[in-house]
Order: C-alpha cells, then sequence, then structure tokens
C-alpha cells in the first residue's frame, strides 16, 4: 500500500475507534512520526494530508524543516536534552517529552528570547521503566506546580509510552492511569496547567489509547513502513 493509502487507513480507524469510545473523531490529532524517514516520502504524506509531524532528534527534525519548510507543524517526542532547548524552541510548536524542572527552566528562558510561550507536555515514565525517559508517577504533580510557575511555558497535558507489547490490550491500564493521573491534576486548578492534552498510542495500539482519552497518537510505522 502506498504512503497515502496507509495514511487514510490509519486516520479510519482513528475515527472508529473515537466513536467507539463515544468520542468526536475531530477531538483526536494525529502526529504522523517522521524520524529517519526521507524527505520524499514526507512529502508524500503531507500531500496526502498530513499537517502535524513528530520528530525524536532537533538535528534530524531541524535538516528536514529546511527543505520542507516551517508552514508544516512540527511536534518534538522525543528525549529533549537542556543543551539544545535554544533549538527546540525556534522549530516546535509542542515539546512532548519535558520529565524535569531543569529542562523546563531552560525552555522558559529560551522562549523569553524569542519571545513566544512555549507549549509542552509532561512526559510519565509511566510503568517506571529504568531504560525509559520520563518523571516518575509521584513526581508528576510537583513537576506540573514548579514549571507552571514559569512564564513562557504552556503546560498543556501529558505524554507516555507504555512498555513494548505484542498484544495493544496490554497498554489500556496504562493509558488509563495517564487518564487518571491527568484529572487528579485537573482538579488541582493549578493556574495556566490545562490538562487537556494526552499524548499517548502508537503504531501498535492508538486505537486502545483513543479510547481510554488519547487527544494525540503519534504513528509512524503504520504509515512510512518498517524503519531501517
Amino acid at each position: 500500500m502506498s504512503i497515502a493509502e496507509n495514511l487514510k487507513t490509519v486516520k479510519d480507524r482513528i475515527a472508529s475507534a473515537a466513536k467507539r469510545a463515544g468520542r468526536d473523531p475531530s477531538s483526536v490529532r494525529l502526529i504522523v512520526v517522521t524520524k529517519t524517514v526521507d524527505v520524499e516520502s514526507i512529502r508524500q504524506a503531507v500531500a496526502a494530508g498530513a499537517s502535524v509531524l513528530g520528530e525524536n532528534r532537533v538535528q534530524e527534525a531541524r535538516e528536514k524543516i529546511e527543505k520542507l519548510g516551517n508552514s508544516l507543524r512540527w511536534h518534538l517526542i522525543g528525549h529533549l536534552q537542556t543543551n539544545k532547548a535554544k533549538y527546540a524552541v525556534k522549530l516546535f510548536e509542542l515539546i512532548h517529552s519535558v520529565d524535569n524542572l531543569e529542562l523546563a527552566k531552560e525552555l522558559d528562558k529560551q522562549a523569553v528570547k524569542t519571545g513566544k510561550v512555549q507549549n509542552v507536555l509532561i512526559e510519565v515514565n509511566i510503568a517506571g521503566e529504568s531504560a525509559k525517559a520520563g518523571i516518575a508517577i509521584q513526581e508528576v504533580t510537583a513537576l506540573v506546580r514548579n514549571a507552571a510557575k514559569l512564564k513562557n511555558i504552556s503546560i498543556k497535558g501529558l505524554m507516555t509510552m507504555p512498555p513494548y507489547s505484542e498484544d495493544p490490550e496490554d497498554s489500556r491500564p496504562y493509558f488509563r492511569k495517564l487518564q487518571e493521573m491527568a484529572e487528579t491534576i485537573k482538579k488541582e486548578n493549578i493556574p495556566a496547567v490545562t490538562m487537556n492534552e494526552l499524548s499517548m498510542g502508537m503504531s501498535g495500539d492508538y486505537e486502545v489509547a483513543i479510547e481510554e482519552g488519547a487527544t494525540m497518537v503519534r504513528v509512524g510505522t503504520a504509515i512510512f513502513g518498517n524503519r531501517n
């Protein structure tokens, strides 16, 4: 199948999953993950209707944005090192992977310089996996409270990656836990924090994520095929 056909299939499945959950399909946004994907393939996806692109690395994104132009909307979904914050603020509409206060402060500082408010999500290590980035569950609320005091970043919600499994149903309890965590934080009414966005679900489990409240799903392989 072509990239355009794959993209249509994913969009159809997103709509079906949303309807099953009694949700409006427009409440779920597809982040088309373009890490390691060549520029020509990305152009095909954009021509077929991809509007928000997700990259894992600042340098790779920078090279692609130079070729494709910044009229597209770019999200950073991979781990961000503090020393790359100044570039990230210039390139990305939303950063999904803030997991410590030092990074939040650096993003705030760089956002002040560029005169923007940087939208971010807090990345949660939902299963406490040592190999994964993300803040521990018990520390999330404190990070949100402290980062919310920074004037030039705006916390929009949470992001997670559950443990890898062949069975998408294995991800469900982790997605549910993230959704519950967002609701708990919402009830605290922390100024400048909305918690309206849940970035969760990838090619193997995005339909389950939508059933559990995802507002953004990050899909690459199901659109572009397996990466080299």
